[in-house]
């Protein structure tokens, strides 16, 4: 899979980061298919947060090059890539907890959740085990505040899961420390999968609502959560909304 979108370029390796999926249904197949047979991948869901954070931060940068997958976390980076001639489809990394946990319970793939708190992966799992028969969850591991992706800690976690036997793990860390995770522990860890997904552990758990699925359709979730925690989230989706029409100027000339 390859779907050349309007992104952000590295200087040093002259790379792209790429939307690298183009429907569900394929990343679905072909994440069963790597772990079917044993073989590891990173999967990062790129939203316009975080292309912000690609142009600030070079270890973020080139942690999403190390992403053996990318989905369109967002509806600005699908209206993105369509304008550069690009059809993909919306993939939020919080939708793929529940399916890519059936895959991982019909293949007696050991899961391992980690991030978010204690609390939140122990409901997390207690209700994907009642939702999903057949599940294993092997590892529920919070790393504690301050978390480091590249220091010691990380190592630690990275050992821990490689103990725990787990084939496939979720991230719940947030940007962008569990994309620098998710690159570091692939590099150490080739046959396990690694899926960040933000909050999507706290969706589940029932720590945080996720918008009516109305006002997702009407693609202004982010109005949801901006409203929900203004304080947090103005800066945030203000530097967003700056970046939006340099980005679609970028689009149009990568149609054109």
């Amino acid at each position: 899979m390859g779907v050349m979108v309007w992104s952000e370029i590295d200087v040093q390796s002259a790379r792209q980061v790429q939307v690298t999926v183009p429907d569900r249904t394929s990343l679905l197949d072909d994440l069963g298919q790597h772990m079917a047979q044993g073989r590891g991948f990173a999967l990062a869901t790129l939203n316009l947060d975080h292309v912000v954070k690609l142009r600030q931060s070079p270890d973020f940068r080139l942690a999403y090059l190390a992403q053996s997958h990318v989905t369109a976390d967002g509806n600005p980076i699908v209206w993105l890539c369509r304008l550069a001639g690009q059809r993909v489809a919306l993939i939020p990394g919080s939708e793929l907890i529940m399916p890519l946990a059936e895959v991982a319970a019909a293949q007696r793939v050991p899961v391992a959740l980690v991030g978010s708190t204690q609390n939140t992966l122990a409901l997390a799992a207690q209700r994907l085990k009642q939702r999903i028969p057949g599940l294993e969850v092997v590892l529920q591991l919070a790393p504690p505040m301050g978390f480091d992706p590249t220091g010691a800690g990380a190592d630690a976690v990275i050992a821990a899961i490689d103990n725990s036997g787990a084939g496939l793990c979720f991230l719940a860390l947030g940007a962008p420390k569990q994309e620098m995770l998710a690159a570091r522990a692939y590099a150490a860890l080739p046959g396990v999968g690694f899926v960040s997904i933000g909050a999507g552990l706290d969706f589940i758990a029932g720590h945080q609502r996720r918008a009516p699925r109305l006002v997702r359709m009407l693609a202004a979730e982010w109005l949801w959560r901006l409203a929900g925690n203004p304080r947090r989230l103005a800066a945030r989706y203000g530097a967003c909304l700056w970046a939006l029409p340099g980005l679609t100027v970028k689009a149009i000339r990568v149609r054109g």
